[in-house]
C-alpha cells in the first residue's frame, strides 16, 4: 500500500466498444441493435483504476484530450477536488449528456484506483450500511414476442430470485394492456414495473393505468418525459394507490435531481453513476434523497453501482437490466452474479473489484479509439 502523497496520476486513457444485442430490441421512444461501452483506464503508482460508462464514442475523446490534462499529474488521492475540477473544465461545451458521462466514467476510475492505492474494496473506503443490493430484473422490449416476454421476466423470478421485474411499454399502447397481462401471468405474486420510456401524455399514462389496474402495476417508470415535471406530478398524483412514478435516469448534475423532487414529481427518484458524475455524483444524489425522505434506486450498470449501493442511504434497489449484465459479465471479469434477488461486492477484491477482458473486447473496440 504507497503512503499518501506518493501516488500522482500517471496517465488516463479510454477506449469506446460497440456490442451487439443479443436480439433486436425496443422501447416507447427508441429501437437499437448494440450498445456503446467506453471504458476509462487510470494510473498511478503502479496501480490501474477502472471506470467505465454506457454512451457514445466520442465520450472516449472527451476523456482523452478534453480531462485526462486535467487529472494527470494530480494526486488520485483528492477525487472529489478532481471531480470539480472535470466539471469546470466542461463548462463552457455544455455539462449534461456527453461530457457528464465521460466525466461519470473517469470519476469511477478514479475512486476505483483510490480504494486500489489504499487496499480496500470500494464499499469499505466508502462505508457500507449494507452487505448486499436488492435489484430487479429490467428488460421486457417491446420488440419481444409474448413468449420472449415470459421466458425473460420468469427467469428473473425463478433463476435469479428477483422479487421485482420491470417491462417496457408505449410503443404500440393498444397492445400493452394485452403485454402487461402476460406478463403477469409468468411472474405471479411477484411485482410487475412497467416503463415508457416517456412514450406517453399525462392523461394517456393515467387511461393505461386505469386500464390495467388489475395487473397490481407497483411502478411506472418515465410514464412522460423526464422533462416534464408538472406531467409526471400528474400522474403520480392520479395513479392508482399502490402505484408508484420513478423518473431520473437523465440526472446529469445535481441539480436535475433536485429540481424533479422539489416538483413532488416521483415517488422514487432514479440515479445512474455512468451519467451523473460517477461514484461522487451518485452519493451526491444519495444525499438529496436523504434530505427529501425520498427512496433512491440505482439505474443500470450493476457493476459499477454494486459497491455505491451499499453506501448510499435510503437505496431501494438496483437495475439488472438484460442489456448491461449480459456486456459486464461477458467483458469484466469480477462482474457480480445475482442469488436470491440481490447482488453483493466481493470483499475480497480491492475497488471495485472488476478487470476488463480487453482481449476479449477487442473484437468490438470502435476504429480510433484505444484500450
Amino acid at each position: 500500500m504507497l503512503a499518501v502523497g506518493e501516488a500522482p496520476i500517471a496517465s488516463l486513457t479510454a477506449g469506446a466498444y460497440r456490442i451487439p444485442t443479443d436480439a433486436p430490441e425496443s422501447d416507447g421512444t427508441l429501437t437499437w441493435d448494440a450498445t456503446t461501452l467506453v471504458v476509462a483506464h487510470v494510473e498511478a503508482g503502479g496501480r490501474t483504476g477502472l471506470g467505465y460508462t454506457y454512451t457514445d464514442a466520442s465520450a472516449a475523446r472527451i476523456i482523452q484530450s478534453v480531462l485526462a490534462p486535467i487529472v494527470q499529474g494530480a494526486d488520485c488521492l483528492d477525487v472529489p477536488a478532481l471531480s470539480s475540477a472535470m466539471w469546470r473544465k466542461v463548462r463552457n461545451f455544455g455539462r449534461s449528456g456527453l461530457a457528464a458521462t465521460a466525466i461519470s466514467a473517469v470519476d469511477v476510475a478514479l475512486w476505483d484506483l483510490k480504494a486500489r492505492v489504499l487496499g480496500l474494496p470500494l464499499s469499505r473506503l466508502l462505508g457500507r450500511r449494507r452487505e448486499k443490493v436488492p435489484i430487479y430484473g429490467s428488460g421486457g422490449f417491446t420488440s419481444y414476442s409474448d413468449e420472449r416476454l415470459r421466458e425473460q421476466l420468469a427467469g428473473w423470478v425463478h433463476h435469479d430470485g428477483c422479487q421485482f421485474v420491470k417491462m417496457k411499454i408505449g410503443r404500440e399502447p393498444a397492445r400493452d394492456p394485452h403485454r402487461i397481462r402476460a406478463a403477469k401471468s409468468a411472474i405471479g405474486s411477484h411485482q410487475l414495473f412497467v416503463d415508457a420510456n416517456g412514450a406517453f401524455s399525462a392523461k394517456e399514462a393515467l387511461t393505461l393505468a386505469a386500464v390495467c389496474a388489475d395487473a397490481d402495476i407497483r411502478w411506472f417508470e418515465e410514464p412522460v418525459s423526464s422533462d416534464d415535471l408538472a406531467g409526471l406530478r400528474l400522474v403520480r398524483e392520479g395513479a392508482p394507490a399502490g402505484m408508484e412514478v420513478a423518473a431520473g435516469e437523465y440526472t446529469y448534475v445535481l441539480d436535475d435531481g433536485r429540481r424533479m423532487l422539489q416538483a413532488g414529481a416521483v415517488d422514487v427518484l432514479q440515479a445512474d453513476a455512468t451519467r451523473c458524475g460517477g461514484i461522487t455524483g451518485f452519493l451526491e444524489i444519495a444525499g438529496l434523497c436523504e434530505a427529501y425522505h425520498v427512496d433512491l434506486s440505482g439505474h443500470c450498470a450493476p457493476s459499477v453501482h454494486c459497491h455505491a449501493a451499499c453506501c448510499a442511504p435510503r437505496l431501494r434497489h438496483l437495475e439488472w437490466f438484460h442489456d448491461h449484465v449480459r456486456i459486464e459479465q461477458m467483458l469484466f471479469d469480477g462482474a457480480p452474479v445475482a442469488r436470491d434477488g440481490a447482488i453483493a461486492p466481493d470483499l475480497g477484491r480491492p475497488g471495485i473489484g472488476l478487470a476488463f477482458k480487453l482481449k476479449d473486447a477487442d473484437r468490438f473496440r470502435v476504429d480510433g479509439t484505444g484500450p
